[in-house]
């Protein structure tokens, strides 16, 4: 890992993203006009902080469990066409650095999405911490990073008879996560 930061308002330990207080969405171009929004329902994570302060994220996300609140559109992301879910089950994100970015921060990490693994930067806004409602402190988080699918593979071209293509490339990642201090 390269230098990192250290947030001191984390306690060391093992932050456990809360699944239930947290999204992990995106939205990808359609059509040229407007977009369309979806979501993993099943991921899992954690953020480790050193005694120095100095975090470290590591996730996974399960693809199969995509939804855009479409069943027909879920059903074709799960191909080939797309995700290739029986083949590539799974996403993850190793953190390699976290820097300060003005009052925010950024994290890179090694990202894996349909077996091609890139380095992503992640901008993060850091929410504070909660002592919580009797289960111990808790920690949010909001980050946002924008891939190209076709550098992960997904090349699929779907044009359209005036320009332009049905999906588009870029997809806009929305994390928004809920994290506990494992006792």
């Amino acid at each position: 890992m390269t230098a990192s930061i250290a947030l001191p308002e984390l306690a060391p330990g093992t932050w456990t993203i809360d699944p239930a207080h947290s999204t992990i969405g995106f939205t990808v171009r359609h059509l040229m006009v407007s977009k369309v929004r979806g979501r993993f329902q099943n991921f899992s994570g954690a953020v480790t902080v050193a005694e120095d302060g100095t975090p470290s994220v590591n996730a996974e996300i399960d693809v199969a469990s995509i939804t855009t609140d479409n069943e027909q559109r879920d059903g074709h992301l799960k191909t080939a066409d797309f995700f290739e879910v029986e083949k590539f089950p799974t996403a993850t994100f190793t953190s390699t650095s976290v820097k300060a970015d003005g009052g925010d921060f950024v994290v890179t990490g090694d990202f894996t999405l349909h077996g091609v693994t890139k380095s992503v930067d992640l901008k993060l806004e850091f929410n504070g911490v909660n002592p919580g409602m009797g289960a111990g402190p808790v920690a949010g988080f909001e980050a946002t990073t924008i891939l190209n699918r076709k550098d992960f593979g997904i090349s699929i071209d779907m044009p359209l008879e005036g320009g332009g293509a049905v999906v588009g490339d870029k997809i806009t990642l929305n994390l928004d996560i809920e994290a506990g201090l494992a006792s």
